[in-house]
């Protein structure tokens, strides 16, 4: 998908016709609305030599106003599909600060605040650049990497979107919302904690993340000290991951020989490194193939398909343990919005009343997104998750 300039500066023009202006006057008098998440977007589209920030909102299902691919380096693109119908009553756009502006502690900061992507060590950057020089600079979210084309803006932890009201009305005006007081954070009053990785500081996952990392059944990158949070996991990463959480497990003696003895797939040769480790998960049925015989080793993972392999981890524990392997809920089942009829719902819905191992896709909303590839983040706190879960059961 290319996106040209024309369009998106078509897009532009169409948005600034459309939008009413309030004087900053009455901005201290503006209040906010939350909304679902899941019916807005920002992204970040190439203009000029930089990129333009747009803002989108689903105002009714009658037709999709973009759609999005995620990519395994840990980009999404957006189709900007509503440049293609009269999207009057379907959709909204905001390209401005006329339709979009930070609310931060319960205030309008659109009068010292303004938002900006920039390109910043390979990744394009959302922030709310203060007007003030001793304020504080807000980052808000990132695309994870660089596209020439629309990308999504994944906000960070913290960052939601809401609406702004206008003595009890909704206006069509977007906030970028977080609870957290600008001024606190450059007095130093917000513990924002010191992360174990320099891309994780922002990370729903934070604590999750150096947990896993501190039990060792997963590990950042020595050459930079990073976690890279958002790139997607392979199966093969996957499999190795599990077998060390379960080593993890008081009492677990699971052996793997250092070569496996024979190939497991015909895709996985007896020299690759994980072959041995896919060979004995293959064995303890924690692990499959796929229709034409093969694994696939290199080949992101799914969110479903990481479920399904960590139902299957939990009732292994269990067995060996001397355990029934029925898995018992701890909480009810979340009811997922995009996961009916797909082959994995039985175990999404499973794990989820399972000490919360399948959570909504950002911990927001209720979509799970389960042909979505599994991010290093969601897959070691699922897994930690999965893991104290079984201990809370067999130890």
């Amino acid at each position: 998908m290319k996106t040209s300039s024309y369009r998106i500066a078509a897009l532009t023009a169409a948005t600034l016709s459309a939008v009413t202006v309030i004087a900053p006057s009455v901005a201290a008098t503006f209040g906010q609305r939350e909304v679902d998440q899941d019916n807005l977007i920002a992204v970040a589209a190439p203009r000029g030599t930089g990129y333009q920030l747009f803002v989108l909102e689903q105002k009714s299902n009658q037709r999709a106003c973009w759609s999005e691919t995620p990519l395994a380096d840990g980009t999404t693109l957006v189709d900007l599909l509503l440049r293609n119908f009269d999207f009057t009553g379907i959709c909204s756009r905001a390209v401005d600060s006329n339709g979009f502006s930070i609310r931060a502690a319960g205030q309008d900061m659109a009068l010292k605040y303004s938002l900006r992507v920039v390109e910043r060590n390979g990744d394009l950057v959302l922030l709310g650049a203060p007007d003030d020089p001793n304020a504080p600079e807000l980052e808000i979210g990132r695309t994870n990497g660089v596209k020439k084309d629309v990308v999504k803006i994944e906000l960070n932890p913290g960052w939601r979107f809401s609406k702004r009201t206008y003595n009890g009305q909704e206006l069509g005006h977007i906030y970028f919302t977080n609870n957290l007081d600008p001024q606190a954070i450059a007095n130093g009053e917000v513990d924002l904690g010191i992360p174990s990785f320099g891309d994780i500081a922002n990370d729903i996952y934070f604590d999750e993340i150096n947990a896993a990392v501190n039990l060792g059944f997963i590990s950042g990158f020595a050459e930079d000290n990073t976690f890279r949070p958002q790139v997607a996991l392979t199966r093969e990463q996957l499999v190795s991951m599990i077998w060390e959480s379960l080593t993890e497990l008081p009492g677990a003696n699971i052996n793997i020989p250092t070569q496996a003895s024979k190939s497991p797939y015909p895709d996985v040769e007896t020299s690759r490194w994980s072959a041995a480790k896919i060979q004995w998960a293959k064995d303890n049925n924690i692990i499959s193939g796929y229709t034409d015989g093969t694994f696939r080793p290199a080949q992101p993972v799914t969110r479903a398909e990481l479920i399904a392999v960590q139902r299957r981890s939990a009732e292994f524990a269990k067995g060996i343990s001397g355990l029934p392997r029925q898995l018992t809920a701890k909480r009810p089942a979340t009811n997922f919005s995009d996961t009916s009829n797909h082959w994995a719902e039985g175990a999404i819905s499973q794990m989820s009343s399972y000490c919360s191992v399948a959570s909504p896709l950002n911990e927001i909303g209720s979509r799970f997104v389960p042909d979505e590839y599994a991010r290093r983040n969601y897959a070691a706190a699922s897994t930690l998750r999965m893991l104290n879960c079984v201990k809370s059961e067999t130890f």
